[in-house]
């Protein structure tokens, strides 16, 4: 298998794996334009050089979009090998040229999002419990900080404080999202658009900056899911799962 690494220069003509290749449709636009802004953060983008899911993004803690306190760490976005790319080994090349980066770039290690309840987007935790990585924190309701130290005494990693206790002040459906998935620039607009059309109260809070996400109040930025203040989901909704969602809220 051969990979190539993203560049501005080759951004706009390679295919971003986890969304259609049109360039021109809003998923692979919005995306595209964040990966743009994050490559000059020291975000790395390694992929099959061939079309399908099979790619790691990583990018310098300090620069993740997610409320972790991890200074000195590479944190790994997202990380996708699936389909006919399952088992050949490709999850273990990229992976290990993500460490052998993180090695000579001197960082303390490797920080992952995970869970030990299958949740979307997130990566297995046994699998990266079997390359060696550890639980560093949790933050309700499921969600793990796993790491993989270089050294021995390496700094452990964290949560944010106020993130380990999802929480909003908004009332209704609200959902939280980032651009780093593709996913969302598609759906939230279609959630709005269902929500508007059946009465339901909604709002949606687009992410926008590092910064808003390092001080949000759950740890799954890319995509969060409340109801009257409380964190229900990271699952990226269309209709049919928001409607099943509302008549589930509405029994309760």
């Amino acid at each position: 298998m051969d990979y190539i690494k993203l560049t501005p220069d080759n951004l706009e003509r390679e295919h971003i794996c986890c969304a259609i290749s049109n360039n021109k449709d809003i998923q692979v636009s919005s995306k595209k334009a964040w990966l743009e802004e994050r490559l000059k953060d020291g975000l790395v983008f390694l992929k099959s050089t061939e079309r399908g899911k099979c790619f790691i993004e990583y990018i310098p803690a300090e620069n993740a979009w997610q409320p972790i306190v991890a200074d000195g760490y590479m944190h790994i976005n997202c990380f996708w090998v699936s389909g006919s790319f399952k088992g050949h080994g490709y999850a273990n090349d990229l992976l290990s040229a993500c460490i052998a980066d993180a090695k000579a770039k001197e960082k303390h290690g490797i920080t992952v999002i995970s869970s030990p309840k299958k949740m979307p987007f997130l990566s297995d935790p046994k699998y990266l419990t079997y390359k060696g990585f550890k639980t560093a924190d949790n933050a309700e309701p499921n969600f793990t900080l796993m790491y993989l130290p270089f050294y021995e005494n390496a700094p452990v990693p964290q949560f944010a404080k106020d993130a380990k206790h999802p929480h909003t002040d908004k009332q209704g459906f609200a959902i939280y999202y980032t651009h780093g998935c593709p996913f969302t620039a598609k759906y939230v607009p279609i959630i709005e658009k269902f929500a508007k059309e059946k009465g339901v109260q909604f709002e949606s809070v687009f992410i926008d900056s590092k910064e808003k996400a390092q001080n949000a109040p759950f740890v799954w930025t890319n995509y969060a899911v409340f109801y009257n203040g409380k964190y229900i989901s990271n699952e990226i909704l269309n209709e049919k799962k928001f409607a099943e969602l509302i008549g589930k809220v509405n029994a309760i």
